[in-house]
């Protein structure tokens, strides 16, 4: 597997905010998204071939039991089908980060995903029209949360993209407003506490969650963290 990084921290973003997490973190991406704050695993992919045996023994290591596979777009990486299926098998709780646009036969607890509005699309790019073409592909959402638990993270970076989710909640009319989440976009402190106060007020209209990128709080947008 190609691996950006794995370290031990705290689950940042939806449900389980502030829960102890290891994490694995695939390279590479289908997708160019404007606000990418892990830039090293999709616009300049970087990594290290790791092996199945490697991973395992160093998640085992930390003796965490909630693991996080997150990348990059982690489910476009065949073998984290075995990867997760025995992390299962060793008891541990597994949330998969994805953007909803590949499906794979993982074992996961959790199938977080994080759809990708109009606001994500790299316009001016070379990478525009493809990131645009891949970005929404409703039949992989609709496998996904028929077959997994799940959460809906949006990325909001202003007012107007509440409009776009109610419309991609549209095609989905029997996802829970329980499940979906409202994340203020953006990599500086004052920047999300500022927008979490709107999108707050947004939310509750709407009965829909807000969730905080506590990690960027605590440890600034950096890696590892």
């Amino acid at each position: 597997m190609w691996i950006s990084e794995v370290f031990n921290s705290i689950q940042g973003e939806g449900r389980y905010t502030g829960v102890p997490s290891s994490f694995v973190r695939t390279s590479g991406c289908n997708l160019r998204c404007t606000f990418c704050d892990t830039p090293e695993t999709s616009w300049k992919p970087e990594g290290d071939e790791r092996t199945l045996e490697s991973l395992w023994g160093e998640v085992e290591a930390f003796e965490c039991e909630h693991v996080v596979i997150t990348g990059g777009e982690p489910l476009l990486v065949p073998e984290v089908v075995p990867f997760s299926k025995k992390l299962k098998a060793r008891g541990h709780f597994i949330t998969f980060e994805t953007a909803g646009t590949v499906v794979r036969n993982v074992a996961a607890d959790l199938m977080s995903i994080s759809p990708k509005l109009a606001n994500s699309t790299p316009v001016g790019t070379d990478w525009e029209a493809r990131h645009e073409a891949r970005r929404h592909r409703p039949a992989v959402i609709q496998q996904l949360i028929d077959e997994y638990d799940y959460q809906l993270k949006f990325v909001i970076d202003q007012q107007s993209d509440l409009a776009d989710v109610e419309k991609w909640l549209e095609e989905f009319p029997k996802v829970q407003s329980e499940n979906v989440y409202l994340m203020p976009q953006g990599t500086e402190f004052d920047q999300l506490q500022a927008k979490l106060v709107w999108l707050a007020e947004e939310a509750e209209k709407r009965n829909w969650q807000v969730s905080p990128r506590k990690h960027i709080e605590l440890f600034g947008n950096k890696r590892g963290t």
